[in-house]
């Protein structure tokens, strides 16, 4: 069984609807979400948007490889209307990256495991820091709060009550 970290968020349609059947999704195509972050109302990262996203990070449990993980991402994307086009970031109601698949280090083209971005984001940062902050950056070698206390994001990031 391999362990995938996942950053999943959104900003357009019922944010709270889209987690759960995200998280229904994940479950029935990837595996078991083992561990869950809270969720973070956070301002979208590199475009500007009307409507702050919502973001967390699970710890899924999964028999696939990165790249039929990959495969099964694009299709829940797919379900909430995803076009991958390659273009700009823009809002959307799901988005689902693969930060980190067990230690694996991967650039195939397709598919940069870690995702590339990671100490970059408070996004991501905030939560991957929450439930898996001893965890090492494997090109880096930086734990998660190392990279949270590094990051030069500034955007405001609150906890979501749900």
């Amino acid at each position: 069984m391999h362990q995938v970290f996942l950053g999943i968020g959104g900003n357009i349609g019922n944010k709270h609807d889209n987690f759960d059947k995200v998280y229904t999704f994940i479950q029935n195509e990837l595996g078991t979400i083992t561990k869950s972050s809270s969720v973070y109302e956070t301002p979208p990262w590199g475009f500007q948007a009307e409507v702050n996203f919502w973001n967390q990070v699970l710890v899924v449990k999964t028999e696939f490889s990165a790249v039929e993980v990959l495969r099964k991402i694009n299709k829940i994307e797919r379900q909430f209307g995803r076009k991958r086009d390659g273009g700009q970031y823009k809002s959307r109601e799901m988005d689902i990256d693969i930060l980190y698949f067990d230690e694996m280090i991967l650039d195939n083209g397709n598919l940069i495991i870690p995702h590339p971005q990671i100490a970059n984001r408070l996004f991501v940062l905030v939560p991957l820091a929450e439930i898996a902050p001893d965890f090492v950056h494997p090109l880096l070698r930086l734990t998660s709060l190392e990279m949270l206390k590094n990051c030069g994001d500034n955007s405001v990031i609150k906890k979501v009550g749900l």
